[in-house]
């Protein structure tokens, strides 16, 4: 059985076992690092709908919300994302056909 922590924000929770106990959508595997994603990218909120039909505007807003609360934590999350990252957290490298594979 999962854990579930709730937050300060109502659309928000984590639970252990889903986007590994980042902060995600209540119901969804939608991570706020996501919603924060596609906002950087510079995307309204009626772009992220149309993208991600199943949510609501008070739930894109909400994630943006707890971005706000937490930026430094979820920009940590994605920063520890990017692709040199984890090809150094896992020593991979890239072959000549541009697949990971171990060094």
């Amino acid at each position: 059985m999962s854990i579930i922590i709730k937050t300060e924000h109502p659309y928000i929770v984590q639970i252990e076992d889903i986007c590994g106990g980042r902060p995600v959508i209540k119901g969804t595997r939608i991570s706020v690092q996501i919603i924060i994603g596609y906002y950087k990218l510079g995307m309204s909120i009626e772009e992220i709908m149309e993208g991600l039909p199943h949510l609501s505007a008070a739930q894109i807003h909400d994630a943006l919300s707890y971005y706000y609360d937490h930026q430094e934590e979820i920009e940590r999350d994605i920063q520890d994302a990017r692709l040199q990252n984890i090809m150094g957290k896992y020593d991979l490298k890239k072959d000549k056909n541009g697949r990971l594979i171990p060094r």
